[in-house]
């Protein structure tokens, strides 16, 4: 046991020294923004459980690392066969920013099972307007990344 005279105070979360945010705290920023928190909300509850202040611009930096994984898995290619295909399951709802202020609009995930059973999210599309020519836009896509065969979908009008 130290006397109260030698200890001293050495920080946990953000260490002596330390210019960057550490990777605990990046992964809980990227989870946060990935539930659709407001970067002004994800810096007020990381306030709220660190006691450590972080600018919404610090918050920016961290998810633009993010960008690129994202737009890889966007682009990835998919199976060229998936026996079973389910669209229009409604993932969550998000806060956007549209015309200068935020409104929330749903996302929708598009499910394939693969011949080999396993489930593959084949991908994640913003709700604008749903109608033919939103789900013309997802197969339009889905063919882009080299889908030949969708054998059964699971009851939407007009696939058929």
């Amino acid at each position: 046991m130290c006397e109260i005279t030698l200890c001293l105070y050495e920080p946990q979360i953000v260490k002596k020294y330390q210019t960057t945010i550490s990777d605990e705290i990046e992964e809980k920023i990227i989870s946060m923004y990935g539930l659709g928190m407001s970067y002004r909300d994800i810096s007020s509850h990381i306030e709220d459980i660190y006691q450590v202040s972080i600018l919404i611009a610090t918050i920016s930096a961290v998810t633009d690392k993010i960008i690129n994984t994202v737009k890889e898995w966007q682009s990835r290619p998919l199976k060229s066969i998936y026996p079973f295909t389910l669209f229009g399951l409604m993932l969550y709802t998000i806060k956007v920013k549209d015309g200068g202020k935020y409104v929330s609009k749903a996302v929708y995930t598009i499910f394939g099972i693969r011949v080999d059973d396993k489930k593959e999210v084949l991908g994640l599309y913003l709700l604008e307007a749903e109608g033919a020519n939103f789900w013309l836009s997802i197969l339009t896509d889905l063919q882009s990344k080299r889908v030949e065969d969708i054998a059964s979908v699971d009851g939407l009008k007009g696939f058929f």
